[in-house]
């Protein structure tokens, strides 16, 4: 089982990927057939094909992004954590704020990530 250090260390590692925006890095970071539904309302991204797609649709959609985590908490295998994004648009930014939470194996991988957040989570600048 991860310790409460080595899970706010991959929270680190996570934002420090998912701001690069390399898709295929950003999948690795989950098991072969990790889960990931952005938001949890939605259909979930079964597999690192899957999730990697997620990822290109998103980097093509915009011209660039900063994620931010915040108020880190573990318990166990699990780990939740506060998220702000703010996605650079052609005409402005736009502003989402939630909740994720990932369930990480044995090895230290990301099982599942759920985000949570819906319309009065997001905004535009």
């Amino acid at each position: 089982m991860p310790t409460p250090d080595e899970l706010r260390s991959l929270i680190n590692h996570y934002v420090t990927t998912i701001n690069k925006r390399e898709p295929a890095a950003i999948a690795a970071l989950f098991t072969e057939d990790g889960v990931q539904a952005d938001p949890a309302s939605q259909p979930a991204n079964i597999g690192r094909s899957a999730i990697t797609e997620f990822f290109v649709n998103g980097i093509a959609a915009s011209e660039d992004w900063t994620f931010e985590a915040t108020n880190v908490h573990t318990c166990a295998s699990t780990v939740a954590f506060d998220f702000a994004i703010a996605v650079r648009l052609g005409e402005g930014t736009m502003r989402v704020s939630g909740i994720e939470v990932f369930e990480i194996d044995g090895s230290g991988l990301i099982a599942s990530a759920q985000a949570y957040w819906d319309d009065t989570d997001v905004s535009f600048a």
